[in-house]
């Protein structure tokens, strides 16, 4: 699967439902934005923003028109999931934009969310898009226990704030299959295996572990990413990321006591990491930079707690 590929969801028994490679960061298999082409279709995730024309390509090539998409659903705001809302929301104009409460906000002004993630991302700015406001009345608070119709299929809000206070998952009854954001983990299918994600500056480890346990509560047949793709759900899936956060975690903590210097500690954690040839060296070495600045911002905050 390429950039820009669309596939049929067939992990599990998943019906009427797609994803995309939207090429974010320029990578292939890392972000995913899923459709579900049904009586109220809807658009899961969004991408960056750059290459929103890819997920317009997707409808068409499902025959979906534009004007009826319904329901376009981030998980959160991250701009890596809800910087194309803006444009879709203006390419789909009978789509109402649903996004977790606390987050609604930064959807119809984003201007405090570019400022953070410029903060946070670095370099990989070059690859963002200045995403465009969600006009208010277009946006839809959600909270936990709500419900999203898509037709034959709802989506069911299960609040999941240990990545960022505004993310959300979804449960697909239907599909029996979760949205996960990123609440599971980054799962890299090219080698079968599941990476941290803990960006600054909301990463919080306990709540992180209680929400891959609000997934081991639903067990669903299938898991679906955000950052990259479906997956077969297993219990050993659910103790593999709790492991790899818990051991993450474990890491930036060592070198935080062999030095106060947080750029030695970075580079330090650069040369150890695996991912050069799975996503090339310059978005492998930033998603090292970006996740030990949320872990090293994580133990500053809770020092003696």
């Amino acid at each position: 699967m390429g950039i820009g590929d669309l596939r049929e969801v067939t992990v599990g028994d998943c019906s009427d439902l797609y994803y995309l490679d939207t090429g974010m960061y320029d990578t292939e298999a890392y972000g995913a934005v899923y459709i579900l082409d049904t009586e109220r279709p809807a658009i899961v995730e969004t991408g960056i923003g750059t290459g929103y024309e890819r997920i317009l390509d997707a409808l068409d090539e499902l025959d979906i028109e534009r004007e009826d998409v319904a329901v376009i659903a981030p998980t959160h705001v991250h701009l890596d999931h809800a910087g194309g809302a803006g444009f879709l929301a203006e390419a789909c104009p009978n789509a109402d934009v649903y996004v977790h409460e606390i987050g609604a906000r930064h959807l119809v002004n984003p201007e405090y969310l570019v400022k953070g993630t410029k903060a946070a991302v670095g370099d990989q700015w070059q690859f963002y898009a200045e995403p465009k406001p969600v006009p208010e009345d277009r946006v839809v608070e959600v909270t936990e226990g709500d419900s999203i119709d898509c037709g034959s299929h709802d989506l069911e809000v299960f609040y999941a704030p240990g990545h960022a206070p505004h993310q959300v998952i979804f449960y697909d009854e239907a599909n029996d299959a979760v949205f996960t954001a990123d609440s599971a983990g980054i799962w890299v299918p090219s080698i079968g295996e599941v990476r941290e994600t803990s960006p600054p500056t909301d990463f919080d480890l306990d709540q992180c572990l209680d929400d891959v346990e609000t997934i081991r509560d639903i067990s669903p047949s299938t898991l679906l990413y955000t950052h990259f793709g479906p997956r077969e759900y297993s219990d050993e899936a659910m103790d593999e990321y709790g492991e790899v956060l818990s051991q993450w975690v474990a890491a930036v903590e060592a070198q935080r006591a062999a030095t106060d210097d947080d750029e030695e500690i970075i580079e330090t954690l650069i040369d150890r990491q695996e991912m050069d040839e799975v996503w090339g060296e310059t978005k492998a070495h930033e998603e090292t930079k970006l996740n030990t600045r949320g872990v090293l911002h994580y133990l500053d905050t809770h020092e003696g707690l």
